[in-house]
C-alpha cells in the first residue's frame, strides 16, 4: 500500500495491483476499511482515481490446511476441535471459558502455521491445555490420540500425570 494524498487533499491508501472493474487500472484508492464477518475478513471501499467508479472489495486470511495421519488434508475446522473437546469433557465439571480458550488456543496455532497444520499438532495442543484443565478429560482424549490398547497404556499416562504432579508441587 502506498500512503498519499487526493487532488482534493485527503489523505488515501493506494493499492498497487488492485484493478478497477470498470476501466482496469492498476491503481485505486481505499476510502473505508473496516473488518467484517466478526474480524475474519476486511471490507474495502475503494474509488479509481482513473474513472471515479466506486466499488468493495473483502480481504480474508487464505484457508488453513489439516494434514491427516493418512496424508489427506481438509479444511482447518475450528467447531470440529470443539465438538471433540466437548465431547471429551462431557459430564466433567470443567468451565466453558476454559474450553473457548482451548479452542481459541487451537485457532491461533492454525492461523499462524503458515497454510498448513498436522493433525497431530492439534491434538498435541488440545492434549497440552487438557492436561491443565482436566485430568479425566486428559486421559480419555490421550486414549484415542496416542491409540491406546491396553490398560497398562492407562496406567504408564496416569503415572506420568502423577510424576508432573508431584514435581509441580515440589517446585511450589
Amino acid at each position: 500500500m502506498l500512503d498519499a494524498h487526493t487532488p482534493d487533499g485527503h489523505r488515501a491508501l493506494y493499492a498497487a495491483g488492485m484493478r478497477c472493474p470498470l476501466c482496469t487500472t492498476d491503481d485505486t484508492r481505499v476510502v473505508d476499511s473496516r473488518p467484517t464477518e466478526e474480524g475474519r475478513a476486511i471490507r474495502r471501499r475503494r474509488s479509481c482515481p482513473r474513472c471515479g467508479h466506486r466499488f468493495t472489495t473483502f480481504e480474508r486470511a487464505s484457508a488453513v490446511v489439516v494434514v491427516k495421519r493418512d496424508g489427506r488434508r481438509q479444511a482447518f475446522d475450528a467447531s470440529k476441535v470443539r465438538l471433540g473437546v466437548e465431547i471429551t469433557l462431557a459430564d466433567r465439571p470443567v468451565p466453558q471459558d476454559a474450553v473457548d480458550d482451548l479452542v481459541a488456543t487451537v485457532e491461533r496455532a492454525a492461523y499462524t502455521s503458515r497454510g498448513s497444520i498436522h493433525a497431530d499438532d492439534i491434538g498435541a495442543i488440545v492434549l497440552e491445555g487438557l492436561r491443565d484443565i482436566d485430568e479425566v478429560g486428559y486421559l480419555r482424549f490421550a486414549s484415542v490420540y496416542k491409540e491406546f490398547q491396553r490398560a497398562s497404556d492407562f496406567e504408564r499416562e496416569v503415572a506420568s500425570l502423577d510424576a508432573e504432579e508431584s514435581l509441580n508441587e515440589r517446585d511450589r
